[in-house]
């Protein structure tokens, strides 16, 4: 049961960070609606993206558990937050 519900999060996650980057270009908007343009446009996404960056890095934290559910330390436990982190915000 633990290792289904393991497996829904992580699915979850990777779903909501390709859903963040096209997200991030629908939210390069001003405040008319108009979509921006040139060096705002790219400000803006990189606002998104990093906003992206820290919510995930707070979820994969939580996420970072072994097997048997008990958290990881050290090396594994970074490893496991960079690729998490990682595939959230690819896109």
């Amino acid at each position: 049961m633990k290792k289904l519900l393991s497996f829904l999060v992580l699915g979850s996650c990777l779903l909501a960070g390709a859903a963040q980057a096209q997200s991030c270009e629908a939210k390069a908007v001003d405040k008319n609606g108009k979509a921006l343009v040139g060096a705002a446009k790219t400000s803006s996404i990189s606002k998104c993206e990093k906003d992206a960056k820290a919510a995930a890095a707070a979820t994969c934290a939580a996420k970072a558990m072994d097997k048997n559910g008990k958290p990881l330390t050290g090396a594994a436990k970074t490893s496991s937050i960079t690729k998490c982190e990682k595939d959230a915000t690819k896109g």
